[in-house]
């Protein structure tokens, strides 16, 4: 592991295999073939810091953890705000630590729509199960439960609503609920405590603080990945491999392969973004709750899924609540001021909207989505039966859910919120969840990859990250990332596509404790 920062300007680095990005699909594919004895070297635009660095203020995680400050923004009504890692384990370091597969009728979707015969739940389950035993995925420890997910698991029950415990990829989670600035426990099995050790550990090389700007070609064979440094404007270095992987998440991957100037034969590079639309809803309760004791998400609501709805409990810390809330001003002190009884819920929504990814002023990537008609009426009755769910556990008051309506205060306001046109700009989401803009597929028509991630159109190019989705999956994506980054893995060993005109150039090489020349 080492900065960019040491790098002279115009140097070179070399690896049988480039990965770009060291998330849930980078880390992942950088530890599956070092393992097996490729030689890998990782680009990570963020930085690196240990689990014991990490400290529960926001401002300070948001700064060093996020990119943009976790308020990137779509272009469309309405917006929708969504949040990316940029940092050694990516995302994975400041998510909530959800480990679901990829549902059987999204496979079976694939399957048949996007010709991915290859993608069954039988043909996935190995490794499922691989990525599974290494997270140490697993149901909450009791003594780590809040308030908050018993209220809402209880009046779930009450209504006859389907409701599961979560698997988290965790080892004796204490429940402390600073997932989203970084576990300093280390409990959370984020791709930074796991897969990026393994990966040292076998002889792969992670270079931080190096941004990627373009993939270079010959022909239409990708050579080199040029980057920038970060900090250091005007140094630029170059990363030469016969195999280069994109993994950098379905904002920057697609934003990547177009600053390349790399057109698919499908001219889909960035269409096709799905994005999970997520709404929060805030109940100040009728008993102290104290949410923040114990862990955020322990069930799942699943009684609609079929309709592409999931709800939980969704415990923030106060800074992140602040933030979020739709409430402002008076609103929001008295809120805050109910700190002690707020039950934060939020619903997960399967979108059917897709939006795109195109290139801004300095190739910075624009994100485009205009929610559809049927997805807002679901987004507004998903959200109404969600305020039914928190009145069944008890609320005495819910916080406007929509911008510009008043607080509900009980059954009534609901049944008067039905009868009432919520518009799109009244709609107050955010996401964690993009995918779908390099798909895959079997048709170099219709699809970006083919259902191993390699591009079409382009040797010796691959991507690994949640770009590949075909569809949204309407479950949390890392570990279907995750496995299908294993998939690959062992797809490019079979393959070794970087022993075809391998290059035997001297590379620099990068210890824990500097670089050194080899």
């Amino acid at each position: 592991m080492s900065s960019a920062r040491e790098l002279r300007d115009g140097e070179r680095l070399r690896a049988a295999v480039i990965i770009v990005g060291s998330g849930a699909g980078g880390g992942v594919l950088a530890a599956e073939l070092a393992e097996a004895g490729v030689d890998v070297l990782v680009l990570e635009e963020g930085g690196f810091a240990r689990s014991e660095e990490f400290v529960p203020e926001a401002s300070e995680a948001i700064r060093t953890l996020y990119r943009d400050g976790g308020a990137s923004m779509t272009i469309g009504n309405p917006p929708v705000i969504f949040s990316e890692g940029r940092t050694v384990g990516g995302s994975t370091v400041i998510n909530g630590g959800m480990s679901w597969r990829t549902p059987e009728p999204i496979l079976e979707r694939w399957r048949k729509d996007d010709g991915v015969h290859a993608i069954t739940p039988e043909s996935m389950a190995p490794y499922f199960d691989r990525v599974e035993a290494f997270l140490s995925a697993a149901h909450q420890d009791p003594e780590s439960m809040s308030r908050d997910n018993e209220l809402l698991k209880e009046a779930a029950d009450r209504k006859g609503w389907a409701v599961v415990p979560n698997i988290r990829n965790q080892v004796h989670c204490a429940g402390t609920n600073n997932c989203a600035f970084g576990c300093s426990s280390g409990a959370k099995r984020s791709v930074l405590v796991t897969y990026v050790p393994r990966a040292l550990a076998f002889g792969a090389r992670i270079v931080t603080d190096l941004r990627a700007q373009a993939v270079e070609f010959d022909g239409t064979t990708a050579r080199r990945v040029r980057c920038h440094v970060a900090g250091r404007p005007g140094v630029t270095v170059w990363a030469e491999a016969p195999v280069i992987v994109l993994a950098c998440g379905a904002i920057q991957t697609p934003a990547l392969l177009l600053r390349s100037g790399f057109r698919s034969k499908s001219g889909r590079v960035g269409t096709d973004l799905s994005l999970h639309p997520n709404t929060k809803v805030q109940a100040v309760m009728k008993e102290d709750i104290y949410a923040w004791k114990g862990v955020h998400q322990a069930y799942q609501v699943r009684e609609f899924q079929e309709r592409g709805v999931v709800f939980a409990a969704v415990n923030i810390p106060p800074a992140l609540l602040a933030m979020t809330a739709p409430a402002y001003g008076p609103a929001l002190f008295e809120l805050m001021a109910d700190y002690h009884k707020v039950l934060n819920a939020g619903l997960l929504l399967e979108d059917t909207t897709t939006g795109r990814v195109r290139l801004g002023p300095g190739g910075i990537p624009l994100t485009f989505y205009a929610l559809s008609d049927h997805d807002a009426e679901r987004l507004v009755e998903a959200t109404t039966l969600l305020c039914e769910l928190l009145f069944e556990a008890g609320a005495q008051r819910i916080a406007a859910p929509f911008d510009g309506f008043p607080d509900l205060h009980g059954p009534d306001d609901i049944a008067n919120l039905r009868k009432q046109t919520v518009p799109k700009s009244a709609l107050d989401l955010f996401t964690v969840h993009m995918m779908g803009t390099a798909r895959m597929g079997e048709d170099p028509k219709r699809h970006v990859c083919d259902s191993y991630g390699k591009v079409w159109g382009a040797d010796g190019l691959w991507v690994s990250d949640a770009s590949l989705f075909p569809s949204p999956i309407g479950v949390n994506p890392m570990e279907t990332i995750m496995a299908l980054s294993t998939r690959n893995a062992e797809r490019l060993l079979e393959t070794r596509p970087w022993s075809v005109g391998a290059r035997h150039s001297p590379r620099r090489r990068f210890g824990l404790f500097g670089a050194r020349s080899a």
